[in-house]
């Protein structure tokens, strides 16, 4: 007979070496499961398992990086570093309030997680930057330019740049770009700070803006606010009195001058820090606005949009900031008398309170309701934290060279 003659006890060998094979192979492919596994939860466990609706960012404008911050109990959770210039920063959040969008003076555009304390992406988009802002819809990120002036957007996800909005004023010259807000609608505003124009950007379809001018609306727009509901703009002017205010419900009006005759004839101080505008000083039927050059705090009637009271403080105000509940301003100064916070009571209009914190006091951020007020003490090294009612100060964070301090409640309001 042919062939091959393979005995059963060969066989059996056979059988027996190829089972402890498989089971080698079974036994390593279990253990590089469980390695891999293993891993990923070590990966896990370094982002948060929580919540992110009450976290928030602090800016350390030294060092170019940011603290999360836990705001219930009052903690640092984790740095952020890598950051660029942040001596101008300031941020907003996606919709699920996981991503900080940070937008730095150096140009700098960084998406940082909350929750895992990373940065995920930074693109330096310009050579100037002064802020954004994010669409209604949460999908776009704007950033507005001092150099070489104009809009970039981006796609939230990517940061993939999806629109550039250049700027110029009447000689054809770059424009530095100012006030960027988003608006419903999924449109952004904002000003032309050399040109004194006011534009507004819809981005309904990002490939294709659409962007509407309203030229002359006044020398220097520094700053803007929008008013919460999203239907009025208002833009500060630093070359001269008054403030150009759009109503968004309807711009075929145009912009309308606001004030005009505020100081008129009155000497100005010289102006050592530009004041802020934003949205938060509005409270109830008024606008609490800063005066530029004045030891005021000036009151606006939302309906009239006409002067009603001047309010004296301490110094020049920079920050005019509305409790959630509109009861209460809190107004921080410029240098030198940068180490004094008064708080007006908007039923009395005036001031009814006066604290100390330290030298350096930048900004002030509320509580979503209203209960605590974060303060950045840039020269002591710290933010502090105060009960708005007592007025006591109830928590301190040591913070290197604290500046913006922004919760990310922020994402579910408009113009913020």
């Amino acid at each position: 007979m042919n062939g091959v003659y393979v005995s059963r006890r060969s066989c059996r060998s056979l059988l027996v070496r190829s089972s402890a094979l498989q089971a080698r192979m079974v036994r390593w492919f279990l253990a590089s499961l469980v390695l891999l596994t293993l891993s990923q939860f070590v990966q896990a466990d370094d982002c948060l398992t929580r919540g992110s609706g009450d976290l928030g960012i602090v800016i350390e404008r030294a060092s170019g990086s940011v603290q999360i911050i836990d705001t219930t109990a009052m903690v640092l959770l984790k740095r952020v570093t890598g950051l660029g210039d942040l001596s101008h920063a300031s941020a907003v959040f996606s919709r699920d309030a996981r991503f900080a969008y940070v937008f730095g003076r150096d140009g700098g555009l960084s998406k940082i997680d909350l929750l895992c304390g990373t940065l995920v992406k930074r693109v330096v988009q310009a050579g100037n930057s002064i802020g954004g802002a994010i669409s209604q819809d949460g999908s776009l990120v704007a950033v507005s330019n001092y150099t070489p002036g104009g809009v970039k957007v981006f796609a939230a996800d990517s940061l993939e740049l999806v629109a550039d909005l250049p700027a110029q004023d009447k000689a054809g010259n770059p424009s530095k770009v100012v006030g960027l807000v988003d608006a419903p609608g999924q449109r952004f505003v904002y000003t032309l700070y050399d040109a004194g124009e006011l534009r507004i950007a819809d981005l309904s379809d990002p490939a294709a803006p659409l962007v509407t001018s309203y030229p002359g609306i006044g020398r220097l727009p520094y700053d803007a606010l929008i008013t919460p509901d999203g239907r009025y703009y208002i833009a500060g002017l630093f070359g001269e009195d008054g403030l150009a205010l759009i109503d968004l419900w309807h711009t075929g009006k145009g912009v309308q001058r606001i004030l005009d005759n505020y100081g008129r004839g009155e000497e100005k101080l010289p102006v050592y820090k530009m004041p802020h505008l934003e949205g938060w000083a509005i409270a109830g039927r008024h606008a609490f606005i800063p005066a530029v050059g004045r030891h005021e705090v000036l009151v606006v009637d939302r309906h009239s949009w006409k002067q009603v009271a001047r309010i004296p403080v301490h110094g020049q105000p920079v920050f005019v900031v509305a409790r959630p509940d509109g009861r209460q301003v809190w107004v921080n100064f410029a240098h030198p008398l940068n180490d004094t916070v008064q708080v007006i009571d908007t039923e009395q209009m005036k001031v009814v309170h006066a604290m100390q914190p330290g030298k350096g006091v930048l900004h002030m951020e509320f509580a979503p309701r209203g209960e605590h007020v974060w303060l950045s003490v840039r020269d002591l090294d710290q933010v502090q934290v105060y009960d708005t009612q007592s007025f006591q100060r109830i928590a301190r964070l040591e913070v290197e060279k604290p500046s913006g301090i922004f919760f990310t409640a922020r994402a579910h309001r408009t113009g913020l």
